[in-house]
């Protein structure tokens, strides 16, 4: 059976032709789907993260696989591979997905959903990296960001939870959400197979009590080194 990160090389195209890749990036958020599939609950949610390692030369994408119902982690990867190209606003994802789709085919499993360490469709041309990886791929995926790229919102409330959309030109994009009292809010935004609503319902029920939710957290400390353990 083809695993789902075996991606066409023309969709992660880079010949730095940076007007090429842009509109690919255009002609790949017209595919995104920004609705529920009916289904079961995801029985198993992956968190990705990205690091750089030697001085930008080299990318190292982490991936953890956990149990949705309980956070408790199942399996954890790192895939190292040369860095293919510079950073170039807006175009991080694909600068970063080689790495990712590494990553994730090392995984013992396919996860029912990905959350990535970046944004979703809360992007300037609608296609950051969990969208970019949730349309390559087919799988849902939710963008959990620390900052916001593009759009405003209104000021939210301080307790866990509180929420305000994310609006760009007239139009919602993500929302930003109270992960936890008293903190920056983060940026939820979905990137392919989930709606707005439920973006944030999965990102408050992967919480554990820290800022990021569960799978990011857990993939943020691989991906940066900060923990050299096993899970």
């Amino acid at each position: 059976m083809t695993s789902p990160f075996d991606v066409s090389p023309e969709l992660l195209a880079w010949d730095g032709d940076v007007p090429r890749a842009r509109r690919l990036q255009s002609e790949l958020a017209a595919r995104v789907r920004l609705h529920d599939d009916d289904g079961p609950e995801p029985h198993r949610v992956a968190g990705v993260d990205v690091g750089f390692e030697e001085g930008g030369a080299i990318t190292r994408a982490a991936a953890v696989l956990l149990d949705a119902a309980t956070m408790q982690p199942l399996a954890e990867v790192v895939a190292r591979l040369p860095t293919r190209m510079p950073y170039i606003p807006g175009l991080l994802s694909f600068r970063e997905l080689p790495a990712v789709l590494a990553a994730l085919a090392q995984l013992p499993h396919v996860p029912d959903l990905i959350l990535v360490d970046g944004h979703g469709v809360a992007h300037p041309r609608g296609l950051g990296i969990a969208a970019h990886l949730g349309v390559i791929t087919g799988l849902p995926t939710i963008g959990v960001a620390k900052k916001i790229l593009v759009g405003t919102h209104d000021a939210i409330g301080p307790s866990r939870g509180e929420r305000a959309p994310l609006m760009h030109r007239g139009r919602m994009i993500g929302t930003a959400l109270r992960s936890k009292d008293g903190i920056l809010p983060l940026i939820v935004s979905p990137g392919h197979r989930v709606s707005h609503a439920t973006a944030v319902e999965r990102v408050l029920a992967c919480g554990r009590g820290y800022k990021l939710p569960e799978p990011t957290r857990l993939a943020d400390r691989l991906a940066s080194r900060r923990d050299r353990r096993p899970l």
